[in-house]
């Protein structure tokens, strides 16, 4: 019998806001700008792109258009969206 395999998607494992804060805060922590901007699309996916739009005030198309890969969003869009996910951006 053939083996199947899927594709893994981080989103899928991200069940709660704690998992959520993690994610970014390591993301944040650790990665680069481009890559802060894709975990907030794989957190917001988790979450459901329309709930995040809505909270944060934004057009769901845009929402998909400011994270997409080569997406170059605002950084009052990034705050909208990070507390959307139910975080705060803090500097230390």
């Amino acid at each position: 019998m053939p083996e199947t395999i899927t594709a893994f998607d981080i989103a899928e494992h991200l069940e709660t806001e704690a998992d959520v804060r993690e994610f970014l805060r390591e993301t944040a922590s650790n990665g680069s700008p481009s890559d802060f901007i894709h975990a907030l699309n794989i957190a917001a996916r988790a979450k459901g792109m329309s709930e995040v739009a809505k909270q944060a005030g934004v057009t769901r198309a845009s929402l998909y258009k400011s994270l997409a890969e080569g997406g170059n969003p605002r950084f009052e869009t990034v705050a909208k969206i990070v507390e959307a996910l139910g975080c705060k951006l803090i500097v230390s």
